[in-house]
């Protein structure tokens, strides 16, 4: 059999891994992935979260079903979506480290929304996963009350947003907190830190988000 000398037998993969990147290559489907990444939605929700018309996000999705991405399955009357597995986690995060290394728009961005970010150390996955043995400091979830139930950190106090009186009394008489939301770039997180970072408690943030710390095979209550 003849063989076509200019045949690259790795040119039909790497068409592959451009649809998936072409998945990828949109703002709305990013924030897609980063609600599914905290529970099953279906389309209603999965809109209402993100701000988008139902419409539209059924469009994304189609998107990212046929990607891979994305998987789907119906529970009564409802379609509900999840992420077809852990690796799309880490595929999002190392977009997004790749971006806050060498995007300067990217950093900008960030420093504009989150300025306090730096106020605040950062703890590895693997400092808070031993933290959370030790029973050394109080973990916050600062993500909507509906993510939490889905499944948290185990030991972790659910913060109502805007409404630090419902844990005063459990982080009252501590020395360290440790909070978590969905990710690095939530407002509500923040918001918390301040709050007992002004009242003289040492704060500390999650490196990254509830997806990264399941996808890296530690402990969660519940089931996502």
């Amino acid at each position: 059999m003849q063989v076509n000398a200019d045949f690259d037998p790795k040119q039909p993969l790497f068409d592959q891994f451009s649809l998936v990147a072409k998945a990828f290559a949109h703002g709305h489907r990013l924030a897609l992935l980063e609600v599914l990444a905290q529970a099953r939605r279906d389309v209603n929700s999965l809109a209402l979260c993100t701000g988008l018309s139902i419409a539209n996000t059924s469009q994304h999705l189609k998107v990212l079903r046929s990607a891979g991405l994305v998987a789907s399955h119906r529970a009564g009357k409802h379609v509900l979506y999840s992420l077809a597995d852990d690796t799309v986690v880490d595929l999002v995060c190392s977009l997004r480290v790749f971006a806050e290394h060498h995007s300067d728009t990217a950093r900008r961005t960030v420093m504009d929304n989150w300025p306090q970010m730096n106020l605040y150390p950062e703890i590895s996955r693997e400092k808070l996963a031993e933290w959370v043995t030790a029973g050394s400091a109080i973990l916050l979830d600062t993500r909507p009350l509906e993510e939490f139930e889905v499944g948290h950190i185990p030991g972790a106090y659910h913060v109502p947003k805007g409404d630090m009186k419902a844990v005063a009394g459990i982080v009252e008489g501590k020395t360290q907190i440790a909070a978590y939301c969905r990710g690095a770039y939530c407002a509500t997180l923040h918001d918390v830190l301040e709050h007992f970072h002004e009242r003289g408690i040492q704060v500390h943030r999650l490196e990254d988000g509830f997806a990264e710390w399941r996808a890296s095979g530690f402990p969660i209550t519940g089931e996502v």
